[in-house]
């Protein structure tokens, strides 16, 4: 069965209701204010079958007030129906209608002219002519014009046929493959005894009794009790259906217009994104800086600021835009969108979303970022994981920011990597992660030069801290596969990584004479100091050396273990914290204060402190409030009994 959604459109009063009862026999109007005062206020649905055709109609208020309210039922339309009066031919709302189908580029149109029962035909013409030339500079131009009276019946038939064309034309069979599940909602409420139920027209995947999804912002799960379209019950609706869920797990506060219902994970929600925009030929002044509007995107409806990412785009004209949304709104490449002023409100334009994670690049990144954009989804692929840079991005994103399966975004993945453009790094299925060469050979280079200019400056270091060279050379969301890219460097012969240090291959530390000369001598003044090491004054008079010499010397013995460097930059003999550690693991005492440590060694506070703690952290002693407890192997405690 083929299915397609019509949406009406038309002025207030122009008979949108009473032609969808005509030819449905299903009056849209459920409230009751809407009887009493003969006006649609709010969305009205109804469908009709024939043979393997199934058209569903969404009926729009007509009314200026009410224009939000229509907007949230235009998403997933396929046929714009129309609707004018004979005896009142085109108004405003007929205008800001068609601009607004035009805009959300709904594939094909038909035009009602309706209450020809109230005309002549010489009227009924004219107010025809005025309609052809309404369309002549749309998207529309050339729809048919077919004159009908809901009262008499007559043109009814003639119209049904025209739709039904236009439904075998542009309607599907079967939802692409490659959407997940989401259902925009536009109505929720309570039905004694079932629960909450909640409609829309179904704008991707499939959804089947039993499925578990997600609400969209706001990610609280559902499960699907059960599926009808259009009042019969199924085990599953399809993409293009209008559709009603009954749903157990959400409160009906949760389930508000805009919220949409999504397979979990599937979809990215933002409140920033880069569109493709036309600025209506009415607006009032061109789009040039940020501008206040109200941002529509099938049910959801936010007040939000827009601005051109290129030039000034003038009255008529197209340009790209970067908008930025008060909350969040779930958005995939390709969704329609209108804006409008906030006062007057009025249609300003509207377009088609490009990137729903726009980061905001400079001007200087930006003409090819947005060319990259506007290509197809090979190219927003490769896009989006180049501009990630180091840290490359997961199947799982890549699917949520394009809107697609994550199936049809791995299939893509692989088809570019065998075109040698992208690099599959690290990781399986939603996980797995993807780079562009290009960030490769720039690691290569800057850690080429980190090293260069890190050993320039610590000639006798036995090597850059692992640690260090990471936050040196990759961003934050990219070292977690530091492990990864330090691997690569070493198979390139960039580096080498051990014991937590990283240097070029090959290299090792050397002391020239004069330094080894002098190391032997600041050895030797460290062991003979013991426990009261000589100060860097001291150490410089002893030997006649420069500050950065004795502490590069220092440094390169602390790094061989011959010497401890404590907190506070102290530095004493490491033979002097061995004699130390021995004599308390050979005590008799279990534990022991600081006072008890100083009288014990001699020490000033200036060294006891540090000289504690470090024994601490090398796991000789263990601090318990104010005492600190000895630290002994089962050997040791045999032994000291």
């Amino acid at each position: 069965m083929r299915r397609v959604i019509v949406g009406t459109a038309g002025h207030i009063d122009h008979g949108k209701t009473t032609l969808i009862k005509a030819l449905t026999g299903t009056d849209c109007d459920r409230w009751q204010e809407e009887k009493q005062r003969g006006i649609t206020i709010d969305l009205g649905f109804a469908h009709l079958e024939r043979d393997d055709l199934q058209v569903g109609f969404v009926d729009v208020p007509g009314h200026e007030r009410f224009v939000d309210n229509a907007l949230a039922g235009l998403g997933g339309i396929r046929i714009m129906l129309l609707v004018v009066a004979a005896d009142e031919g085109v108004k405003p709302q007929t205008r800001e209608h068609l601009d607004i189908c035009s805009l959300l580029e709904i594939p094909a149109g038909l035009v009602a002219l309706t209450k020809t029962d109230l005309v002549s035909e010489d009227l009924a013409g004219l107010a025809r002519l005025e309609i052809e030339e309404l369309l002549a500079e749309t998207r529309f131009a050339g729809s048919a014009v077919v004159p009908v009276s809901s009262a008499t019946g007559n043109g009814i038939p003639e119209l049904e046929r025209a739709l039904l064309t236009l439904a075998e034309k542009h309607g599907q069979a079967e939802p692409p493959a490659d959407l997940p599940a989401r259902l925009p909602i536009d109505r929720s409420f309570v039905l004694q005894g079932l629960g909450v139920v909640v409609t829309g027209t179904l704008a991707g995947g499939r959804i089947a009794t039993g499925d578990t999804l997600q609400t969209a912002p706001g990610r609280a799960t559902v499960r699907v009790r059960s599926v009808q379209v259009h009042g019969a019950d199924r085990d599953q609706a399809l993409a293009g259906e209008r559709t009603a869920l009954r749903l157990a797990g959400a409160d009906l506060e949760q389930l508000d217009r805009g919220i949409q219902l999504v397979a979990s994970g599937a979809y990215l929600e933002t409140d920033r994104l880069a569109a493709r925009m036309k600025l209506l030929q009415e607006a009032p002044k061109a789009l040039n800086g940020w501008t206040p509007i109200r941002f529509h995107s099938y049910s959801a409806d936010r007040p939000a600021r827009v601005r051109p990412l290129v030039q000034p785009i003038e009255p008529g004209s197209r340009g790209l835009v970067e908008i930025r949304l008060s909350e969040p709104v779930v958005l995939a490449p390709g969704d329609r969108w209108i804006c409008r002023r906030l006062s007057p409100a009025l249609t300003l334009g509207g377009g088609q979303v490009l990137d729903p994670g726009w980061s905001g690049l400079t001007s200087k990144h930006r003409s090819a970022s947005l060319a990259a954009l506007e290509g197809d989804l090979d190219r927003r692929l490769g896009h989006w994981i180049a501009e990630a840079g180091l840290a490359g991005r997961t199947t799982g994103e890549l699917a949520r920011r394009s809107g697609r399966t994550q199936e049809a975004v791995a299939t893509a993945l692989d088809r570019i990597t065998g075109e040698q453009k992208i690099l599959s790094l690290a990781g399986d299925g939603p996980n797995r992660r993807w780079i562009v060469p290009a960030v490769f050979q720039r690691l290569e280079a800057k850690a080429s030069a980190l090293l260069d200019d890190y050993f320039s400056r610590n000639r006798l270091a036995a090597g850059m801290p692992k640690a260090e060279a990471v936050n040196r050379l990759l961003p934050e969301r990219a070292r977690p596969l530091a492990d990864v890219y330090l691997d690569w460097l070493g198979r390139r012969g960039v580096l080498s990584v051990s014991s937590g240090v990283i240097n070029p291959p090959g290299r090792e530390a050397r002391l020239s004479g004069e330094e080894s000369a002098l190391s032997k001598s600041i050895i030797a003044l460290f062991e003979k100091g013991g426990l009261a090491p000589p100060a860097p004054a001291d150490l410089r008079g002893a030997t006649g050396a420069k500050p950065q010499v004795l502490e590069g010397l220092i440094k390169y013995h602390v790094e061989r273990g011959e010497l401890a460097r404590l907190p506070g930059e102290l530095v004493i003999a490491a033979s002097a914290v061995e004699k130390v550690r021995l004599e308390l693991q050979g005590s008799a005492d279990d534990s022991f204060s600081v006072a008890d440590f100083k009288n014990r060694f001699g020490l000033t506070r200036k060294w006891a402190i540090p000289l504690l703690e470090h024994l601490d952290s090398i796991g000789v002693t263990r601090r318990v409030g104010n005492e600190r407890q000895i630290v002994r192997s089962r050997t040791e405690r045999d032994r000291s009994e």
